[in-house]
């Protein structure tokens, strides 16, 4: 191919594991060149518009298609933004391949204004964030919020927005919903089955047996196709066992992190699952194919985050009754409580510093973070914004209310790791090394030195930035 840019390594690593199909496209997916700048003069700036917006710039979005769908943003967050700026047109398009779709758009240097990066297929903010291609959203949180120019974005976000979106001292990524991880299930089925939230991992154990002598339903799935959604059980399991400082220090690379025992007794713990309770064809099956088969109550637990009931509300029962509880503990002498959860704030939206029109990007941003536009993404789809207050006096869901009433519970016991989004590759690692645990393939020892000696070769490539916390 002519006129290959320059690629680091990281970037080249990553386009390889990613779109491994896409021949030399892939190996083109890491941004080249400035994309032109306009000649116009900036507008003026004030509380109105504090980043200058040309009122008559277009703007183009693009959501990712998941488990939220797409109309929030056609629905609430465009048509409010188009209340201030009628003249922008704003061209809205949705994916379920972010990275196949718009990393070339980064490598020709023409990316869109605002992106919603979420998904199995998201693109590796750590290397977006290394090479300079994500706008400095710092001004953003200084600015006046949409709704009270006397108050700033800042102060109306739940405060680990801005620590999930820092970068190296710089705010880049912000995410805009407040994922609360637990395992699913009916509450009805419960219920008609007399069957018990467990609290401790031999309980639960326990009812993993009862429901598959019973022969109503298999015990527990995951998505098999996407071993991501075990990980997360397990890591919050991990640290649990261990305490917080387990996590940070996966996350920091420390010698040992991932060969720590909390890790491995938790490893042990779900490879026990993955041996006798999952539903029959589980690793061949997509977070979709599992969930609906809980619908139709083929299986009783999976694990997934507060996404889920929106995710599957054309499948499930009127009377199903999602709930959610969090990790059961697996020990009395776990150093967190019954109650911990892992949660972090999701669906995260970035403004290429490339685009077009970055100051639309982040009054788009700045739109979306008023209180009626998070109110009614909440309402819409079921879930939790991270802008506070947005959910008062709305009706929530059952599962909604179940993961609200379990992150009240929780306080501030909660946990969270950052290394998938730091390191793309040690992902992907740990996608293939937890299909192979819970399908038999490795042994929990096996598991965790597979991603030590991954976590080693990042920590020691000097072309990979680092990062800590």
């Amino acid at each position: 191919m002519e006129n290959t840019p320059q690629i680091t390594r990281r970037g080249l690593l990553r386009a390889a594991a990613l779109v491994p199909m896409a021949g030399t496209l892939a190996a083109c997916a890491t941004p080249q060149a400035q994309a032109p700048t306009s000649s116009a003069a900036p507008a003026a700036t004030s509380a109105a518009n504090p980043f200058g917006v040309d009122a008559k710039k277009p703007l183009e979005v693009w959501i990712f298609d998941g488990g939220f769908g797409t109309q929030y943003a056609t629905d609430i967050h465009q048509p409010l933004f188009k209340s201030k700026y009628p003249d922008i047109e704003v061209k809205n398009n949705a994916t379920k391949e972010i990275t196949k779709v718009l990393q070339p758009r980064f490598a020709g240097g023409n990316p869109p204004e605002v992106i919603d990066n979420s998904g199995a297929n998201a693109m590796d903010m750590g290397a977006l964030a290394q090479d300079g291609q994500l706008q400095d959203l710092g001004p953003l949180l200084d600015a006046p919020s949409w709704d009270d120019p006397n108050v700033k974005v800042r102060d109306t976000l739940d405060p680990a927005v801005i620590d999930f979106g820092t970068y190296d001292g710089k705010f880049f990524t912000l995410g805009y919903v407040n994922y609360i991880h637990g395992i699913w299930y009916s509450q009805k089925a419960f219920r008609d089955n007399g069957w018990e939230v467990p609290k401790t991992w031999d309980a639960f154990l326990a009812l993993c047996e009862t429901i598959k002598k019973s022969g109503k339903m298999a015990p527990f799935t995951y998505a098999g196709k996407h071993p991501q959604y075990l990980y997360e059980p397990l890591l919050t399991m991990a640290g649990k066992i261990g305490g917080s400082e387990v996590l940070v220090n996966l996350d920091n690379l420390e010698d040992g992190a991932w060969t720590a025992e909390p890790v491995l007794q938790s490893a042990e713990a779900w490879a026990e699952v993955g041996a006798k309770y999952l539903m029959e064809g589980t690793a061949g099956l997509d977070h979709v194919q599992t969930q609906t088969a809980q619908n139709k109550y083929q299986v009783a637990m999976l694990p997934s985050g507060s996404w889920l009931e929106n995710e599957q509300k054309t499948t499930t029962p009127d009377d199903f009754e999602y709930g959610m509880f969090p990790i059961p503990d697996f020990t009395g002498s776990d150093k967190l409580p019954y109650g911990t959860l892992h949660t972090r704030p999701g669906e995260t939206f970035i403004v290429p510093s490339r685009s077009p029109n970055p100051p639309g990007g982040m009054e788009y941003l700045r739109a979306m973070l008023s209180k009626k536009a998070a109110g009614d993404f909440s309402e819409l789809v079921r879930t939790v914004s991270v802008v506070k207050g947005a959910g008062e006096g709305r009706d929530l869901t059952p599962g909604a209310k179940s993961a609200t009433d379990a992150l009240a519970a929780a306080g501030s016991n909660t946990v969270y790791f950052r290394w998938r989004q730091w390191y793309a590759q040690l992902h992907d690692e740990a996608i293939a090394a937890t299909g192979q645990l819970m399908s038999g393939g490795v042994t929990a020892k096996e598991f965790t030195e597979r991603l030590q000696k991954k976590a080693d070769e990042i920590k020691a490539d000097s072309s990979i930035k680092k990062y800590k916390r």
